[in-house]
């Protein structure tokens, strides 16, 4: 396959081998000091080591400080690790998690504060006033997206509550997104980032605000996605199949700037109460919240079956999830997953204060959130 370069708005190198052209962007941008901001578990890996090599003539370093759901200390530390290497650009490498930690280090390095005093909603909310370091990204997983987004997931470290920086600065300058980079994820890893660009695609089609754009990306993206997923988890090395969900995963990051549903409003609270990978919350809800949308727009789900190559219509649409789920290997509840029925409050909780919820479809009250989770354990 060859590598393909497009704009949209970012800058986009797509193909296998699409990373060997990192070093010689940044030479050209003129920065030669990058700080590679990563997760713990890649960090020690050899495809970071196999990427580093191609970033020859460049001094780099490496923050390998990224876990679980992005905490608002580990963007902190990673800024501490760009002003102690004396970096001049940030080169985020791995999943969302990484990414929107790596996007957020660009911030903190040239602006004071706590990257929490810059989330949309903060009531003293700082403004992105300052240029921010030159920012590349390479996904390692198809999944958020993150990688063409506009807008970064921080949790806050003591409740865990995911808060969100916006801004046009946090596009990065390039993206380079390798297929053969997603290769090596383990088959659970590989569905649940999948169905989280599937259900980026189809919330952000049901979504009722106005954006045809979207809606014609985001039908697209459901669509590839539809016919990648189950081969990309079967068959690992499938190139054709894991470059369908690297470029599905970034549709449905476009196409959400459409806003998305309550599905995300579930996961969101999913993460933050019970830490649990958001791909996979998505995966554990898509199903029981979509059953009851499809009363209030069922000729999106005709189009969403027939887009998907679903026989039967629309009514077979949610059935069809199942299916692909129990296929992927994502079967059983939340329960299954550690979640009680005594964190349901909470969750209802986190869930109705989630933005989200203000773009279902179908308008949403603490009842129906709570019966959502509890027809999900």
């Amino acid at each position: 396959m060859d590598i393909h370069r497009f704009s949209f708005p970012t800058a986009i190198h797509f193909g296998p081998g699409a990373r060997r052209g990192v070093a010689e962007h940044l030479r050209k941008a003129g920065c030669r000091r990058p700080l590679i901001v990563t997760d713990r578990a890649l960090a020690a890996l050899p495809v970071l080591a196999e990427f580093r090599g191609h970033l020859d003539g460049l001094d780099t370093a490496v923050f390998g400080g990224v876990f679980g759901n992005p905490r608002g200390s580990q963007v902190m530390a990673g800024a501490c690790a760009f002003k102690s290497h004396g970096a001049d650009c940030v080169i985020g490498f791995g999943g969302g998690a990484a990414l929107d930690v790596a996007k957020l280090v660009a911030v903190m390095a040239v602006h004071d504060g706590d990257v929490m005093e810059y989330v949309w909603d903060h009531p003293q909310v700082r403004p992105i006033a300052n240029a921010l370091p030159h920012f590349v990204a390479l996904p390692t997983t198809a999944g958020t997206g993150s990688e063409v987004g506009r807008s970064s997931v921080v949790s806050e470290d003591d409740t865990h509550v995911k808060r969100v920086v916006f801004s046009p600065k946090l596009l990065a300058k390039a993206v380079f997104a390798d297929p053969e980079l997603t290769v090596g994820l383990p088959p659970a890893v590989t569905a649940a980032t999948g169905m989280d660009a599937l259900t980026h695609n189809i919330e952000s089609y049901l979504s009722p605000a106005y954006h045809p754009l979207c809606d014609g990306i985001a039908l697209e993206g459901a669509r590839i996605a539809a016919h990648a997923l189950r081969t990309a988890v079967a068959e690992p090395h499938d190139i054709a199949a894991r470059s369908g969900m690297l470029m599905a995963s970034m549709m449905g990051a476009i196409a959400f700037q459409k806003d998305l549903g309550a599905v995300h409003a579930c996961a969101h609270a999913l993460g933050a109460v019970c830490d649990l990978h958001h791909g996979l919350a998505n995966a554990l809800m898509i199903d029981t919240v979509l059953a009851w949308n499809r009363e209030a727009v069922p000729h999106k789900f005709e189009e969403l079956a027939h887009v998907c190559g679903v026989v039967g219509g629309g009514a077979r649409f949610v059935p069809w999830l199942r299916e692909l789920k129990y296929d992927i290997g994502i079967t059983g509840g939340l329960a299954q997953r550690g979640v009680t029925a005594q964190q349901v409050p909470r969750l209802v909780q986190i869930a109705m204060a989630d933005v989200c919820r203000q773009t279902n479809p179908r308008p949403c009250a603490a009842e129906d959130f709570e019966r959502f989770f509890k027809v999900a354990m």
